[in-house]
């Protein structure tokens, strides 16, 4: 198990990482690690990402209130947007919120993930909905997030950026990457005239599959409302959100059927 400090080095090889991949503009992002129930690592405010040291890494509680800071670091302003996160999913480590060019283009454009067009974006992220605009720094966006969050591992934010979150600060970077790489690849499909998609019964084979390798966190393959209520999973159709209960009467071919449509006008 890393000691603190090698968490932070962590932190800091991970905010390069975002930062050269062009996840984030000058000061933009934020992540935090667990270290345990009221102990947290978080990046500060007003700092670039890819050029972090140790240092600047500061320390909060389980409320977002500074335990250890160095003079002229304070905890980023989205703190809050992380608490929530870890108090609503005991089994997350760690938060990674960016601004990956092609997932906040679709973010911005209001079109959520759910098109499955490749088997590893399906396996690893399944749909990835986007949470409804908040002001940054207030409850707005945990509000907004709140709701998805037994659902998915990563959401969009609308007008904003993306959120994702796993077991560890890698997984949950390697999730964000994973999303920005499914965006630019339905971004450029509908560039050549659109994506083929898998079909339902395609994508079930691969929530088999998912479920046989034991993967972690939360996906359609496992809480899907409809497929809950003994339907057909609803990857393409949007109503893997907050209500299970009211979600679980949906239609799912006929949501998918009209979401695809609407997908195909957007794309001309």
């Amino acid at each position: 198990m890393l000691n603190e400090y090698e968490i932070k080095k962590e932190m800091c090889e991970i905010g390069k990482r975002v930062y050269n991949r062009g996840m984030v503009a000058a000061n933009d992002g934020n992540f935090s690690v667990k270290l345990n129930d009221n102990e947290f690592l978080c990046t500060p405010t007003g700092v670039s990402k890819g050029f972090m040291t140790p240092e600047y890494i500061c320390k909060v509680d389980a409320q977002g209130k500074v335990i250890q800071a160095n003079k002229g670091f304070r905890p980023s302003s989205e703190i809050k947007m992380h608490m929530r996160v870890y108090k609503e999913r005991p089994d997350v480590k760690a938060v990674v919120h960016a601004h990956p060019l092609y997932a906040t283009s679709f973010a911005i454009a209001g079109i959520p993930l759910t098109q499955p067009i490749m088997p590893e974006a399906v396996i690893s992220l399944g749909c990835v909905p986007i949470a409804e605009y908040g002001t940054p720094s207030t409850e707005e966006i945990p509000d907004a997030v709140s709701k998805y969050l037994q659902y998915f591992d990563a959401v969009l934010l609308e007008n904003h950026g993306a959120l994702a979150y796993s077991d560890s600060l890698l997984n949950a970077y390697y999730k964000m990457e994973s999303l920005e790489f499914y965006a630019r690849l339905l971004y450029q499909s509908k560039m050549l005239g659109g994506p083929k998609e898998l079909t339902p019964s395609q994508v079930e084979r691969l929530y088999e599959l998912r479920r046989k390798m034991g993967m972690t966190g939360k996906h359609p393959a496992d809480v899907c409302p409809n497929k809950q209520a003994g339907k057909a999973s609803c990857h393409s159709c949007g109503s893997c959100s907050g209500n299970a209960s009211q979600q679980g009467n949906v239609d799912a071919d006929v949501i998918a059927a009209i979401t695809k449509k609407v997908m195909e006008q957007l794309g001309k």
